[in-house]
């Protein structure tokens, strides 16, 4: 199976359990058992939604820190979630590339979001990768004075 059916059905289960104020987990375990009307979940959807859970604080720390003022907590849930899966894939796997990332992120919100979202997730992944990318600072800083620490 595709990992854009992956994706969508990763934001699905996240999108559920988010309006339900469910445990990601405890609702991937439901769906992993009985999947309802829908095929068996893609090995890399479970993939997903376990790393979005496992990771879920610092995602939204990160996600905060790259909005220009809008927190995770105010922002449509849809948008949260396809920001929460970018993010993840971006950080913590480094099979995708943070372009293609970016573009599936945008596909998704393109079908499921409005026009204003659409810009909106597109800086917010940019500026995270843009992050990513850099070297820590303060390491360069220490290596440059001498210090080893």
């Amino acid at each position: 199976m595709a990992r854009s059916t992956a994706r969508k059905r990763a934001l699905n289960t996240l999108y559920e359990a988010d309006e339900k104020d469910q445990d990601i987990k405890s609702l991937l375990q439901e769906r992993i058992v009985e999947p309802g009307a829908q095929t068996p979940l893609p090995e890399y959807a479970i993939e997903i939604v376990e790393g979005v859970a496992d990771n879920r604080k610092d995602l939204d720390r990160i996600i905060n820190e790259h909005s220009t003022g809008w927190k995770v907590w105010r922002m449509p849930v849809i948008d949260r979630n396809i920001l929460r899966i970018a993010a993840w894939e971006i950080i913590h796997n480094d099979e995708i590339p943070d372009k293609v990332a970016i573009d599936e992120a945008l596909n998704l919100a393109k079908t499921l979001s409005d026009d204003e979202s659409l810009g909106f997730i597109h800086g917010v992944l940019s500026a995270i990768c843009t992050d990513a990318d850099q070297p820590d600072g303060d390491a360069e800083q220490d290596t440059a004075e001498g210090t080893t620490e």
